[in-house]
């Protein structure tokens, strides 16, 4: 058995030769220690799994649908952890560049200083600044692996770390009173990014009620009603009524997402 799953994964990462690099891009942004092999052939495994469930239940060509769409679900669960993940840094950086400050005010090194923190700090953060401190080791400017790593966490506060790195790393100073400058600036623009967000909270709510509301609706008239519903699944106009409902729903959803969304 171990035998034909190693097999499978091995043709799997032949099929992805050449595009794994994207996929291993992601899984490394979501924090997930597994070769981009071995996660697609879980997603195979994961399609199989649902195809043959859903036509257990009789569910016909909608097991097809449900089994294709198992990529899907997997490529929406990486994008979750990656927003997670990075939504945790954010929320982070305001205590780590506080522990940066501190070290480097104890008399340590930046390159110390970083490894300290990278100790004492939590997921993500700690991870992220050890592999800053790893990447400057092998000789790697440690500017560019701070600007590297506000790339991969999205992050235009710790973009302004690195420049404040950057600049003192020139003309001199203290780097503690720096961060500490940067990081009274972080927290206020925290407090100023929560407020938005707590008043568009009935924005994005009322979307996510609109979303949700045909399929409660199509749901309840399936349990009480099936028949009611029955020719939308049984004729070729309805399957067309019901591919063009799902196109307005991506549209209309698209929409509701920008209308809601604050660029801060």
């Amino acid at each position: 058995m171990a035998g034909a799953a190693d097999a499978a994964t091995t043709l799997v990462g032949r099929v992805l030769a050449g595009r794994s690099g994207a996929l291993a891009n992601r899984l490394d942004l979501a924090g997930i220690r597994t070769k981009p092999q071995d996660f697609a052939f879980l997603i195979g495994v994961l399609a199989v799994a649902v195809l043959a469930a859903t036509l257990l239940l009789g569910a016909g060509w909608l097991s097809v649908i449900a089994a294709a769409a198992s990529p899907v679900v997997a490529m929406l669960f990486l994008n979750i952890r990656i927003a997670r993940r990075r939504d945790a840094f954010a929320t982070q950086l305001d205590g780590t560049l506080q522990l940066l400050a501190s070290s480097l005010r104890a008399g340590y090194s930046t390159m110390q200083a970083l490894g300290s923190v990278a100790q004492q700090s939590e997921e993500p953060s700690a991870s992220e600044l050890a592999r800053i401190v790893n990447e400057a080791r092998i000789g790697r400017p440690v500017v560019a692996a701070l600007e590297e790593a506000a790339d991969r966490m999205a992050s235009e506060d710790f973009h302004w770390t690195a420049q404040a790195i950057a600049i003192n790393r020139e003309v001199g100073g203290s780097l503690a009173e720096t961060l500490d400058g940067v990081a009274h600036t972080i927290r206020e623009r925290g407090q100023i990014r929560r407020q938005v967000k707590t008043l568009s909270s009935e924005g994005r709510l009322s979307a996510v009620i609109l979303m949700a509301l045909p399929f409660g609706v199509a749901g309840f008239l399936m349990i009480i009603n099936p028949a009611y519903l029955a020719p939308l699944f049984a004729s070729g106009l309805g399957i067309a009524m019901l591919a063009g409902g799902a196109v307005l729903m991506v549209v209309g959803g698209i929409w509701l997402y920008k209308t809601v969304e604050i660029k801060f």
